[in-house]
This record gives C-alpha cells, sequence and structure tokens, in this order.
C-alpha cells in the first residue's frame, strides 16, 4: 500500500511552484489565495518541512522544494498520457474555452458546427468574458483573448495568433436605404454608436478617412460592442465594428459596409493555452482548427 501525499495538495503545490507565487497559481487552478494556501500548509505538515520561504511580500520555494516540484511535474504528465491513452476512446471529452463576448457571439459560436461535425466526441463549453481587461482565470483549456502573441506578454501560456482584426464602418441595410453613406463625409448627421470596451474606434477610422474635425462629434456610447451592434443592426445609428468577426452578419445581411475600402488594423486574437494542457493534443488540435477557420471562408 503506497504512502502518499494528498494529491490536490501536490497538484496546487506544483502549479504554485512552476509559477512562483500563490496568486498567480490560484488564478490558473480558479482557486483563492487562502486555499492555495491551506493545501501547501498541509503538504508541508505532510512532509514535516517547509517548501516556501516568505521574501518580502511573495512566497518562493525553497532549492529541494523546486527538485520536488519537477519530480512531481513529470509524474502528473506521465499519468494524464497514461490516463489518455488507457481512456475509453468512445467516451466524450469536454474542451473548456473562455472567449470575449463579442468574439464568441460573432464569430466562435456560429463555426462550432463545423468543429463538431469532424469531433463528435468532443463537447465544446464556451465561458465568455465581457470586462475591459478580459483576466484569465483557471478552469479552462484554452483562452482567447485579444492581444499580441509575444510570450513575455503571457508567460504561463502558450500563445499562437488565431485571428486578425480590422475596423470598418458598419450600419443596417435599412438605414442605408433611407440615409445612404457613399462617401467619408455623408457620415455627417448620422449619430454614431460607440463602446467602452473598444476605445479609439471612431478615432482611428476618423483619421484614415480624413474627417479628424469631426473627433469631437457627440457618441451614443454602450458598455460593450455586442450592445453596439446590435443598436447598429437595429438603425439606431452608425459604428465601428471589426472584420472579419463580422463576416457573419454581413453574408447573412444584418450588417453592410458602406464605405469597405477605409479600414484600420487593430490587435487581433491568439489562444493561449496553459503549459501542463493537452496530453492528448485534443487542445493542440482545436487551436489548429481555429487558426484553419481564421484563414478559410465565414
Amino acid at each position: 500500500m503506497r504512502r502518499l501525499p494528498p494529491l490536490n495538495a501536490l497538484r496546487i503545490f506544483e502549479v504554485a511552484a512552476r509559477t512562483g507565487s500563490y496568486a498567480e497559481a490560484g488564478a490558473e487552478l480558479g482557486l483563492t489565495h487562502g486555499a492555495v494556501s491551506r493545501q501547501i500548509a498541509a503538504l508541508e505538515s505532510w512532509l514535516g518541512q517547509r517548501l516556501f520561504t516568505r521574501e518580502g511580500r511573495r512566497m518562493v520555494a525553497t532549492p529541494m522544494a523546486r527538485i520536488f516540484a519537477s519530480e512531481v511535474g513529470l509524474s502528473f504528465d506521465r499519468l494524464a498520457v497514461a490516463a489518455e491513452a488507457c481512456g475509453r476512446p468512445d467516451a466524450r471529452r469536454i474542451l473548456r474555452v473562455s472567449a470575449p463576448t463579442s468574439f464568441a457571439m460573432r464569430w466562435l459560436i456560429p463555426r462550432l458546427g463545423r468543429y463538431h461535425a469532424g469531433h463528435p466526441q468532443v463537447e465544446v463549453a464556451v465561458t465568455t468574458v465581457s470586462t475591459v481587461l478580459e483576466e484569465l482565470r483557471g478552469g479552462v483549456d484554452v483562452a482567447i483573448r485579444r492581444g499580441v502573441a509575444r510570450e513575455h506578454v503571457w508567460p504561463q501560456h502558450r500563445v499562437v495568433p488565431v485571428l486578425d482584426d480590422v475596423d470598418t464602418l458598419i450600419m443596417s441595410p435599412a438605414l442605408f436605404a433611407q440615409r445612404p453613406i457613399r462617401k467619408p463625409a455623408d457620415i455627417e448627421g448620422h449619430t454614431l454608436l460607440a463602446s467602452e470596451t473598444r476605445p479609439g474606434d471612431w478615432t482611428g477610422w476618423l483619421d484614415a478617412a480624413g474627417l479628424q474635425h469631426l473627433a469631437g462629434h457627440p457618441r451614443q456610447i454602450f458598455d460593450h460592442f455586442f450592445v453596439t451592434r446590435q443598436a447598429v443592426e437595429d438603425g439606431l445609428g452608425i459604428g465601428i465594428g471589426p472584420l472579419p468577426m463580422l463576416d457573419i452578419d454581413i453574408a447573412n445581411g444584418r450588417l453592410m459596409t458602406p464605405l469597405p475600402d477605409i479600414r484600420v488594423p487593430r490587435t487581433g486574437y491568439v489562444a493561449l493555452v496553459p503549459p501542463q494542457a493537452d496530453a492528448g493534443k485534443l487542445v493542440a488540435g482545436f487551436v489548429d482548427w481555429l487558426v484553419g477557420e481564421a484563414q478559410g471562408p465565414v
């Protein structure tokens, strides 16, 4: 009978030692700082020695603890590989994806039918974030965020570019029929709709259109872009929207781009994968599918 330390405490300890922070470990695992501290204290009690020492405001792994954490990580990797190999091949897998609300609603979810058609054994569970900062939290296999593919920006994740983003003018076909916009100056007199979550959209577009004198024009501002997009579709005004994220709305006639040649590049989207994820390549395959969808048709 093996005498093993508490496995949940080992899992939390390995993440805390790898990230070098109780707070970062909690964020990756979806736990509070206190829960991480209690589990590590329980493991220290079981082992009969300290694993972390305080340096300023941080808890730092001891040299012996770092060696132990490396062995624990390798053991978990081997366990994950073994579980994948021995699992039932027909068992459904749950793939947990976190994405910004507008990206999920307008780009990801409409395409998931194609993914499920090729992967009937996988259930994709999508959760959304709608805050301006779009914080990373634990408990997901893939997080999609607006950002650049630089490792130092997301030091605890593998970063894969997914979707480029350009802004252009959007409006409803019905509003265009009433008050068409065929040249940049035609926007004068229209209600400008904007979003708190996409600051600078109008400023950048007005600069590109040579309409800097309208930068101070009053705007109706909503808290999130998916509300702004709905207001544009309802004909309440004109807005600035991202392509290709809105390609599906343009294809089905809900929106149109009256001046499609005036485009402003914006920061695109990346997929963030935790380093301990995916012994069976499920996550890597999903990320590859995302990249392929971004390069293909609507």
